[in-house]
């Protein structure tokens, strides 16, 4: 082979890997990938319709989504092979089945949290979380003497930076007297927390709060699991004089025909004590919650005139709360003419965990200029003639406040200058960017690959050039 064969050859293998990385770049990369935690939602963004009122005495803020089913039942257990089964466990993306119920969450700030303004739920995603492809190891939560010992958890929960000596090491929690002078500066979030099983059964909401963890209010929960560890069995079926029944049906649940005017549930009036001799069938089916009245703080929030409800393909949920709920270390106390800072999310279609849809932050006013003002009334109940304000919710991925504000955020300057998230991305653009971050590795290797591919290229055709050059 000659020296003109041989620099046309080089330079055609520069060109040919070039053009693979071309063809190649983007392929392969971005995708469901559940052990690392990762389900990519077919939709980045959804809708959800807001809109508050007030009378002084009690608030009121009203919800309006699309859903494509009512998300009203929880995890259960199914009877498989002479034994229980359990279904609804959180897995990354959506469930195959409907066992994990809808929701809508709203955090709420009244400026003891300044950072949140400007960049909402962000700055609660800290390191380790449960569910990130990076999360905590369980057993090193547990083992944390504060985390572990002091709040009994068992994987990080969201946070709020300040909590931290480190926002980046979740490890780093900081002195319990410094959250405690923390707490009573007003240095937390409250957190509505609406559930379609766990709450709306019995007229509710989770009244919650985020500061050194995520946490309930004083009080109880709205519910027990049930099941006997001991027995290895169910507590509770249903109460055959009550319901007719002893358990559900896995396909009346699953079709649909078990709906929202039925008894799905386990409570005080619709539950009696498991009788392991009962011929149990297969696809006999029981709730794995026992439902029960919030308690203390925990059951400040109601679902106004009842439950809340889903028709058309719209959930529609009212929730309200006392002003003033006499709970300051909880509650975010609403004021005539004060402007509060909330933030939104959503979870449809059997997801759990992360697997949301989520809302830059807004403002509410209270007699005062805001993006959106509560509407005064007087009487019991608003009658709602105002229009709703639109949000557009977004999957935030695998971004947290240790990410944004480390040298691998190019928008790091703006944040250390306080500039408003909104100001300069957009709810789709976040969303793309949150799945980049879950596939920055991979990408970041693809460029590497272009990048060497180019140099080889360049080399090759200067090489070539040259000793065509030469030969000439």
């Amino acid at each position: 082979m000659n020296r003109s064969a041989a620099s046309l050859g080089l330079l055609g293998a520069a060109l040919g890997a070039l053009g693979l990385v071309w063809i190649t770049n983007g392929t392969g990369i971005v995708g469901d990938d559940h052990d690392r935690h990762i389900s990519i939602p077919d939709e980045l963004v959804m809708p959800l319709q807001v809109r508050a009122a007030y009378n002084g005495e009690r608030v009121f803020f009203q919800y309006r989504w699309p859903a494509e089913r009512p998300g009203i039942h929880m995890d259960v257990f199914r009877h498989e092979g002479g034994k229980w089964v359990t279904y609804g466990e959180d897995v990354p993306g959506p469930q195959e089945h409907i066992f994990l119920e809808d929701r809508v969450a709203m955090m709420v700030d009244d400026g003891g949290v300044p950072e949140f303004a400007r960049y909402g739920g962000y700055i609660a995603i800290g390191d380790g979380l449960d569910s990130m492809t990076h999360a905590a190891d369980g057993d090193a939560v547990k083992a944390h003497p504060y985390l572990g010992g002091e709040k009994k958890q068992e994987v990080v929960t969201k946070y709020l930076p300040q909590t931290r000596q480190n926002p980046g090491d979740w490890a780093s929690v900081v002195g319990e007297d410094r959250l405690k002078a923390q707490r009573e500066a007003g240095y937390f979030l409250d957190f509505w927390h609406w559930r379609g099983h766990r709450s709306n059964v019995l007229g509710g909401a989770d009244d919650q709060l985020i500061a050194d963890i995520r946490d309930g209010d004083k009080g109880k929960s709205g519910w027990s699991t049930n099941w006997d560890g001991e027995l290895k069995q169910p507590k509770f079926m249903y109460n055959p004089e009550r319901t007719g029944r002893v358990a559900n049906n896995w396909d009346d649940l699953t079709s649909g025909r078990v709906g929202q005017d039925d008894i799905y549930y386990l409570t005080a009036d619709t539950m009696t004590a498991f009788d392991p001799d009962h011929p149990w069938k297969e696809g006999d089916t029981l709730p794995r919650r026992v439902l029960r009245p919030y308690e203390e703080s925990r059951a400040d929030i109601t679902t106004a005139s009842g439950k809340a409800r889903w028709e058309n393909g719209y959930w529609e949920v009212t929730l309200s709360r006392l002003m003033d709920t006499g709970n300051p270390l909880d509650d975010k106390i609403f004021r005539e003419g004060g402007a509060y800072n909330i933030a939104m999310a959503v979870h449809r279609n059997a997801s759990g965990l992360r697997w949301h849809y989520i809302s830059l932050p807004l403002t509410v006013g209270f007699g005062r200029n805001a993006d959106m003002a509560a509407e005064r009334f007087a009487g019991d109940a608003p009658e709602w003639n105002q229009a709703w304000h639109s949000v557009k919710l977004f999957y935030p991925g695998q971004v947290s406040w240790p990410l944004l504000t480390s040298q691998r955020h190019p928008g790091k300057p703006m944040i250390e200058r306080g500039i408003p998230v909104k100001h300069y991305h957009n709810e789709e653009q976040l969303a793309r960017y949150g799945i980049e971050i879950e596939f920055d590795d991979e990408i970041r290797a693809q460029w590497r690959l272009t990048m060497l591919a180019g140099l080889f290229m360049f080399a090759g055709v200067g090489f070539g050039l040259t000793r065509l050059a030469a030969r000439k």
